[in-house]
């Protein structure tokens, strides 16, 4: 036996759930995913999502709409005639209509420990609030956001230095696993179904450009948390003089350190920075158009002795 399953997915995070259903044996009836949107050099070539084409090479039928406004669009989804439809980072909200096309309704894998997260960025914001877990909940959507009852769990541990990026990459397979356990217990009729708790709901708001500057008059751990947050995109910046004009640094990670001084200021010839309270070693940066580089290779090239201030 196997579910007949719509999947609806955009970036590389939900590939691994696709591929995972598929292995365990069940039938993908068509993949939604965003519309192919601009990209390459000059952003004029119009680039599919990654599940897209990952769909286009297993052979499945890709679905790109806009939204589910259009009526016909509904009936089309329902007319796949799906046990289940399953969500990984979409990126559109469903309507009840979709929600209830399917015979099972839609289970979306979220990347916290719902109710904590709930929204759009929830892997930055665990770690820009120095939480020290999270995880991949199964979830049987409903109209609200994220707001279903919870059907399975699977923890993972924040290290003192984990970036978004290393924990983007750990959760993506500990969410294809945890959904593929979900369908094999729905296919047999044994998904429990847990409401989530009202105490300890938070929101993960979009990043938004505006908060992506660091601010070294902060405590040396919010900004050392604010950069892995944002680690590698769209990555926390300082802006500098450099050969008598201003520029932009991405810092891609750091680690705090010993020193006091005024915030900004450079207290030692490899970077380490005082803080508000503290100080934070910048240990990878990127000026803009340029490569990540270890400290060491950065400052070869762009030199920033103690006394520096970075405003």
């Amino acid at each position: 036996m196997s579910l007949r399953i719509i999947f609806m997915g955009t970036p590389e995070f939900s590939v691994p759930t696709l591929r995972a259903l598929i292995d365990a044996g069940h039938t993908i009836l068509a993949v939604y995913t965003q519309p192919p949107r601009p990209g390459g050099r000059r952003g004029l070539d119009l680039q599919k999502s990654p599940v897209h084409q990952a769909a286009e090479l297993l052979g499945i039928p890709v679905f790109t709409p806009v939204n589910f406004k259009d009526p016909e669009e509904r009936e089309r989804f329902r007319a796949h005639d799906a046990d289940v439809a399953v969500v990984v980072a979409y990126g559109l909200l469903l309507p009840e209509a979709i929600l209830t096309g399917t015979r099972h309704g839609c289970y979306n894998g979220h990347a916290s420990l719902l109710p904590r997260w709930r929204g759009a960025a929830p892997i930055q914001r665990a770690i820009m609030a120095g939480d020290e877990k999270t995880g991949m909940m199964v979830m049987k959507m409903d109209k609200g956001l994220d707001t279903g009852p919870v059907a399975l769990t699977g923890e993972v541990e924040i290290g003192p230095d984990t970036t978004a990026g290393e924990l983007h990459d750990k959760l993506m397979h500990v969410g294809a696993r945890a959904m593929a356990e979900a369908m094999v217990k729905l296919e047999m009729g044994d998904l429990p179904l847990t409401p989530q708790p009202s105490d300890g709901v938070l929101y993960a708001a979009k990043i938004d450009k505006g908060e992506t500057r660091i601010d070294f008059s902060r405590d040396a751990a919010d900004i050392h948390n604010h950069i892995r947050g944002l680690a590698p995109f769209p990555g926390a910046w300082f802006e500098v003089a450099i050969g008598g004009k201003p520029e932009r640094v991405k810092v891609l990670a750091s680690e705090i350190a010993q020193g006091r001084g005024s915030a900004g200021e450079l207290l030692t010839d490899d970077l380490v920075v005082a803080c508000g309270t503290g100080a934070v070693r910048l240990t990878r940066l990127q000026k803009a158009g340029g490569k990540p580089l270890p400290a060491a290779d950065f400052l070869r090239g762009t030199p920033l002795p103690s006394g520096t201030r970075l405003p």
